[in-house]
């Protein structure tokens, strides 16, 4: 389970993030200062930062500096608000990867976390495998029996979806927000029409499926 510790003075908003964070597999730590927010970023050392830019005690950039001063490479997402003055070659200079503009939507939000934690994570070259099925990460092929297996772009990131989430029930939501993010809107049976796809391509007998299971009123379970 990856961790993300969650720096803003923002009582509400810090329940209203974690709650979707935890909804989304996460583990939040939280932190209501800057201070106390950058011990924990150099002590526990989460998967991922999200820094507002304006904190009591120490700001969000003072708080970038210190992480990576201390040769500490994780991810950091800045909270701006809305009107403040972000200066993008700024950022990058003390060190943030990527910055959000409050008032921010929950897919806009997890499609900018995921992302950070795509391009961080050591699995990015990794080769995951179920059944007679090899998926390259790296290459972002997939094979069958050692044979090539075409996929959508978005057939392959709701399988990789799967893989890197085994034995849960995944809502028809979740898998919307995580494969096809904030910036497009389909709706649920988007979800079932890839599903079916997948185990026409990957499954043994796709009328018996094994490993991409429906749960019943929930969603689906991929079973390794």
């Amino acid at each position: 389970m990856q961790t993300i510790l969650l720096i803003d003075d923002d009582d509400a908003l810090q329940d209203t993030i974690a709650v979707m964070l935890d909804q989304e597999g996460f583990r939040v730590l939280s932190a209501l200062d800057g201070k106390s927010g950058c011990e924990k970023a150099l002590t526990l050392r989460p998967d991922l930062l999200i820094v507002d830019l304006r904190l009591p005690g120490m700001s969000g950039v003072d708080i970038c500096k210190q992480v990576r001063a201390a040769q500490v490479h994780t991810p950091i997402l800045v909270l701006s608000a809305i009107g403040e003055e972000v200066d993008k070659v700024l950022l990058l200079e003390i060190g943030a990867d990527d910055y959000v503009t409050k008032p921010f939507g929950r897919r806009e939000l997890l499609a900018r976390i995921r992302a950070l934690l795509r391009r961080s994570s050591p699995d990015t070259h990794a080769v995951l495998r179920f059944a007679d099925v090899e998926v390259d990460l790296e290459r972002r092929t997939v094979l069958k029996a050692s044979h090539e297996v075409r996929l959508t772009p978005h057939e392959y990131n709701l399988l990789v979806y799967f893989l890197q989430n085994p034995d849960k029930a995944l809502t028809r939501d979740m898998i919307l927000n995580s494969v096809w993010g904030y910036d497009t809107f389909p709706n649920t049976r988007t979800v079932d029409a890839h599903v079916v796809k997948l185990r026409q391509k990957l499954e043994p007998d796709p009328n018996v499926p094994r490993h991409f299971a429906t749960v019943h009123g929930v969603g689906y379970r991929f079973i390794p």
